[in-house]
């Protein structure tokens, strides 16, 4: 998106990289190598605390029940697809660097196809205040994808891996990403389940209420099925 807005001379005030903490380590290296590219600052934000203490310390206050108003868990756990803290702390973080730039329009890469992701007009989009210019535009993921390709970039071959790139250990990949996650990249993956094990019981699991730990079973459990299999049939 940033490349075809400098193509067709927008003016840009800057890009913003939002660095949750849980990125791909390809991830920064794709950043420095943007920022060498364009001549438009690359703005960096952190979170003001990291995504861990929100996963691991953050008091919880009940906001219903007989504990409202009190501390009933400390830590908020994995995200999920109702809970998304973390996607919240992103999008505060942006709104509070866009409110400082007057007239600001946040630019939002979503693709033509990615109807669930932009879905209706909202009230913010309405007010001129968000685009989605590969939208706009017609510009499909599978397109964009080859555009940036053949500029030169590779993600480290994320993408060769990958349908999407989010956070390492976000829930709501799809179970082979999260199987493909384990064998290509088994450093992040024992990552995850040391997270995983600071976890208390009573937060809810990793996906579909399993934890790290239930995956890990299932895919060392396939692992060894598979090679079973194979040795049947040498």
């Amino acid at each position: 998106m940033l490349l075809m807005m400098l193509e067709r001379g927008e003016e840009i005030h800057s890009a913003v990289f939002f660095d949750t903490g849980w990125e791909f380590p390809a991830m920064h290296a794709h950043m420095d190598q943007l920022e060498a590219m364009v001549d438009v600052p690359i703005v960096r934000l952190v979170p003001e605390r990291s995504f861990d203490y929100w996963m691991f310390e953050h008091p919880a206050i009940a906001r219903k029940g007989p504990n409202k108003g009190k501390v009933h868990r400390i830590g908020s756990g994995w995200p999920s697809p109702i809970r998304r803290w973390c996607t919240r702390r992103k999008v505060d973080a942006i709104n509070k660097y866009t409110r400082e730039i007057s007239g600001a329009v946040q630019c939002i890469g979503y693709a033509a196809d990615e109807v669930k992701r932009h879905g209706s007009p909202s009230k913010e989009l309405q007010k001129k205040k968000h685009r989605f210019p590969l939208v706009e535009w017609g510009i499909t993921e599978a397109q964009a994808l080859e555009y940036c390709k053949n500029k030169g970039f590779e993600w480290g071959g994320l993408y060769e891996v990958f349908d999407r790139v989010s956070c390492f250990c976000c829930p709501l990949k799809k179970l082979g990403e999260l199987r493909a996650l384990r064998t290509h990249f088994p450093d992040l993956w024992g990552r995850m389940l040391s997270m995983d094990a600071r976890i208390p019981g009573y937060n809810r699991g990793f996906k579909d209420y399993t934890t790290v730990h239930d995956l890990e079973r299932r895919f060392a459990g396939e692992d060894r099925q598979e090679e079973r299999q194979l040795k049947l049939f040498a």
